[in-house]
């Protein structure tokens, strides 16, 4: 391999690394992460090292890429390696449907307020989701046992019937959390649950130092496992990258206490798109803003005709179902990221409730007890990210929803490929278009701002593309939210 001169920050990196101290290192995107990696393995080439991610592609890429003293694999593969057989080999076994699990427990049907001002029932279908999600909250996170805030309460649901509804339903994930980790029980387990059995063990990780990346994205239960480690870890990533709070992420970069050191010079883009980014860092607190490289020629699309573009990113699957008929009609061959599966289920949710039948997936149609229920939220400013795929069922019907979806085309066969920005985060495009479907609030006082986790999936969205983004659809919403910012966002 062609042996590549570090930068001056990434000198910086491999001097701290050199100490043998816990080293945290701040990743812009696009700032070289992974070569940075490399060089600190290379570095020690008589030292067993670790690399761990989440994600089984990246920790197979990274073992094409890594020199031999170091072992790649995902944090779940360790933790399936060092668990008893017997617990693994209930992953095979049927799932228990949740309605039965609901049904077990003695849980039945509710009828709860919502911030729409209706009474919905929630189905015993969607209750047992409620204590199988809870159990599984709590397995990603550092708790020795379950508590009220691990139980999801969908965010339809009012404040005080929701936190009635949590402590409700502890005693039940308790129980549930019990029978999946008794050696004697029968019902199905998921892979969060011998990852969590094997964080209780307080693990030891056998080598001399450990990298593991994507450190934004971590949750409460891997950074418990890696403070017990009486080895060096390496925590790299990006805190502006941390899009996964819905899941249990944390952000441990804010949680990690060690020396920091920053790659801030992207590899990716040029200065246009660099500044672009540090003014959302800037509405992040950020005041370290991101570089690009002068040899790119980045493009800013702000108005006019969309030129061709090799990627579409979208915040919500439903974005994406519109994107992709607009891209068929046009006679494009579209690639998709994104939950397919969970848009087929909108379709089968949307023919149950037009036939008067309650709705168990996906979750978005769960508390909805009718299809007018449905358009009527869609229609409102809570429920606006449902709105265009909720008008295209009205328009065209769900059998046109599927067709949609069965016309979509390999990526290596595609004009360009639609994807949620989730789906994209990690990956890169010469040429990008994003999507108007974020969201936007007005305060009392008039100004337009975001919530913190909006803004880092803009900061992620804006960065994926080399050389040109066309932003066009934002434009005029993010200059009220630059132009309203406050001083420490300046």
């Amino acid at each position: 391999m062609k042996t590549i001169k570090p930068t001056s920050e990434q000198q910086a990196v491999l001097e701290a690394v050199s100490t043998g101290d816990n080293v945290k290192v701040k990743a812009y995107a696009g700032a070289g992460k992974t070569a940075t990696l490399d060089m600190i393995a290379r570095a020690r080439p008589d030292r067993r090292g670790y690399y761990l991610a989440f994600n089984r592609d990246i920790a197979s890429e990274a073992k094409r890429r890594f020199p031999a003293n170091v072992n790649c694999r995902t944090v779940h593969s360790v933790a399936y390696s060092s668990v008893d057989r017997s617990l693994t080999a209930r992953l095979n076994l049927p799932k228990e449907p949740p309605q039965h699990l609901a049904s077990r427990y003695g849980l039945g049907p509710m009828r709860v307020p919502t911030i729409i001002g209706k009474t919905l029932e929630l189905s015993s279908f969607h209750v047992g989701r409620m204590v199988a999600d809870g159990a599984a909250r709590f397995c990603r996170s550092a708790q020795s046992a379950p508590e009220e805030w691990h139980v999801p309460v969908d965010e339809k649901i009012e404040e005080t019937a929701a936190a009635d509804l949590r402590a409700m339903l502890l005693p039940h994930v308790l129980r549930h959390w019990e029978e999946s980790t008794s050696p004697n029980g029968r019902t199905s387990i998921t892979p969060d649950v011998y990852l969590k059995v094997w964080e209780q063990s307080r693990p030891t990780i056998n080598a001399d130092f450990i990298l593991f990346d994507e450190a934004q994205d971590s949750d409460g239960l891997m950074l418990s496992v890696l403070k017990h480690q009486r080895t060096q870890v390496i925590y790299v990533g990006d805190p502006y990258q941390q899009i996964y709070e819905w899941r249990g992420a944390v952000n441990a970069m804010e949680h990690i206490t060690a020396p920091q050191c920053a790659l801030t010079e992207s590899f990716r883009f040029g200065h246009t798109f660099a500044a672009l980014a540090s003014r959302i860092l800037r509405l992040l607190g950020e005041r370290t803003p991101l570089r690009g490289q002068s040899s790119i020629q980045s493009t800013l699309v702000e108005g006019g005709e969309t030129p061709l573009i090799d990627a579409i990113l979208c915040r919500k699957n439903v974005t994406v179902v519109g994107a992709l008929a607009n891209g068929l009609a046009a006679g494009h061959r579209v690639a998709v990221r994104a939950n397919v599966d969970e848009i087929l289920a909108f379709a089968e949710g949307a023919d149950r409730l037009m036939s008067g039948q309650r709705a168990y997936r996906p979750t978005s149609l769960a508390l909805f007890e009718s299809w007018q229920d449905v358009q009527e939220y869609a229609g409102s400013f809570a429920g606006r990210d449902l709105l265009p795929v909720v008008q295209i069922i009205d328009r065209e019907g769900t059998d046109y929803l599927r067709a949609l979806l069965s016309r979509i085309s390999p990526e290596d066969q595609a004009d360009y490929v639609i994807s949620t920005v989730h789906r994209a985060k990690g990956l890169e495009w010469d040429k990008v278009r994003v999507t108007g479907d974020f969201r936007f609030r007005t305060e009392d006082d008039g100004r337009t701002t975001m919530t913190e986790d909006e803004k880092r999936l803009l900061y992620v969205a804006l960065t994926r593309a080399r050389r040109l983004l066309d932003a066009s659809e934002l434009r005029n919403d993010l200059l009220k939210v630059f132009e309203c910012a406050g001083p420490h966002e300046r």
